[in-house]
């Protein structure tokens, strides 16, 4: 008989960091009973602000989106070779006051703060207000019957809301903590990331404002200011300064435990979550153990990211399916006329409607996470309506990415493979097809941020090719964002082609 250690059973029965091997960071979280609701940050995807549930913290499920579209503009339609990567949505914050959940956030691209509400948040419907300023990394904040945002890098802001929430209350703006990067500043020297991504939180009657710096030369930093009264005097300390873990806030659970929800800069695959134990000492949040952010939680395990935040998708839909399942969103706003699932029953139609003049510039990509440590992705594409300079296929998107298409010249059609490791696509490979459907293949590696993804094609679905050159990803500010999978057609010759997508699989290496 084999004896288990009874530590192996214990590692078994728990949950590991990072909670989410995954792209979901500047998390803001609520429990409303026994769930737990998240909200997080996609920029310039289409629905944006992701709606998330759990019942244990652990494993999430993408309940919905904040918005479909911020506005009708080129920037975030891809139009006259605009666009808005790295903008669009950003740090959001998630509230429930007296019956009604409250998603705000702010938008780069339109210079306005939006406040999302409903009473039902996995159903709705919404309502929106929408107003100026753009009040950047705000926490929004209810004290009985009036709301409050916190805003602002280095110098903090404090505003009180209109009652209807259409704007703010004239001649109640002004600083709350003039400089909130001065607990993390080393011998009082400025520079680095100044104090920002702001979250209140109420806690045994005193106020807990987190913020994230990165004092130069350090790391990424989590600063806790309290106070007796939200409007200060605040007192400010360092709580954590690990792995570069930081940028969040506080969430109980039913049994009285607290935990800090935070995330971590992870290479190509993004912005990672993380949960770190909280225990309370003289009115203090401390954070981690001894310290540290600790590789196991007293927490169930994860299940995996599949289905609850990346799936597969065979494109078969019922009557009253969705279009699109929630894992799902196009980079930037789509042209909704030119895509269908079902035109073709079980396939994804993508139409070209313009010229384009590069994959970056395309419109009606249509996107899912990448997910640690490693994943692939996979799909097959019948290609006998392309026209002349379509390209169609299978990406890796981020500014440095990686595509495999194919190219249509006239009646020939080609597999290419692009790589852009440097910043500068470059076709590296290309072969000759000669058959109207092709499997194609990508797969991730984010292993200790090894970052490196490889390309392969297939001509029967079973035995694969290696083509091109190994992309070596990285996360790039100008995006934002980590890698996701892609799937793609635009023209560049000759509007009116199409292609359809039978099926995009998804599988992973599980990190617990």
């Amino acid at each position: 008989m084999m004896l288990i250690p009874l530590n192996s059973v214990a590692q078994h029965l728990q949950a590991q960091n990072p909670i989410i091997f995954s792209d979901v960071p500047d998390m803001s979280m609520i429990r409303v009973d026994d769930t737990y609701y998240m909200s997080s940050t996609t920029m310039h995807m289409n629905p944006g602000l992701p709606l998330m549930k759990s019942k244990d913290l652990v494993n999430w499920e993408l309940i919905g989106y904040g918005h479909k579209a911020l506005a009708d503009m080129d920037n975030l339609n891809l139009n006259n070779g605009k666009n808005t990567y790295g903008k669009g949505s950003w740090a959001s914050s998630l509230r429930y006051h007296k019956g009604t959940y409250y998603v705000s956030t702010f938008a780069q691209t339109t210079g306005k703060t939006y406040i999302f509400m409903t009473k039902d948040i996995e159903k709705g419907p919404w309502d929106v207000k929408e107003f100026k300023p753009m009040m950047h990394d705000h926490t929004l904040f209810f004290e009985n019957d009036k709301a409050y945002m916190i805003w602002g890098g280095g110098r903090l802001n404090i505003v009180e809301l209109l009652p209807d929430f259409s704007g703010i209350k004239p001649e109640t703006q002004h600083v709350l903590i003039e400089n909130a990067t001065l607990p993390s500043a080393q011998n009082g020297t400025g520079g680095g990331l100044p104090a920002e991504g702001s979250q209140l939180f109420k806690v045994n009657g005193k106020y807990y404002l987190f913020n994230i710096s990165w004092p130069p030369g350090g790391m990424r930093t989590v600063i806790v200011h309290r106070a007796d009264q939200l409007e200060g005097p605040y007192e400010g300390r360092v709580m954590l300064q690990d792995k570069g873990i930081a940028q969040g806030g506080l969430i109980d659970m039913p049994n009285g435990a607290w935990y800090a929800y935070l995330f971590q800069d992870y290479g190509a695959v993004g912005r990672i979550p993380f949960l770190v134990p909280v225990q309370w000492k003289d009115g203090w949040p401390i954070l981690g153990i001894n310290g540290k952010v600790p590789d196991e939680l007293d927490l169930q395990p994860s299940k995996g990211l599949i289905p609850g935040l990346v799936n597969s998708d065979n494109f078969d839909r019922k009557e009253g399916d969705p279009k699109l399942p929630l894992m799902w969103q196009w980079n930037h706003n789509p042209a909704n006329s030119l895509w269908s699932v079902t035109e073709r029953k079980g396939y994804l139609r993508l139409r070209t409607g313009r010229v384009d003049g590069s994959f970056l510039q395309a419109r009606n990509t249509l996107t899912q996470r990448t997910i640690g440590p490693t994943c692939t992705g996979s799909i097959a594409i019948e290609i006998s309506k392309m026209k002349d300079g379509d390209f169609a296929g299978l990406s890796l998107l981020q500014k440095n990415y990686g595509l495999l298409a194919v190219h249509a010249e006239e009646d020939k059609r080609s597999l290419i493979m692009v790589n852009a490791t440097t910043g500068i696509p470059e076709e590296v490979a290309r072969i000759a097809l000669n058959q109207d459907k092709v499997y194609l293949k990508a797969e991730c590696d984010f292993t200790n941020k090894r970052d490196i993804a490889n390309f392969f094609y297939s001509l029967d679905g079973k035995k694969w090719n290696a083509i091109g050159t190994p992309l070596k990803m990285a996360y790039t500010i100008p995006h934002f964002m980590g890698y996701r999978f892609g799937l793609f057609n635009y023209a560049t010759k000759i509007k009116g082609g199409y292609v359809d997508f039978d099926y995009f699989h998804i599988d992973q290496t599980s990190n617990n």
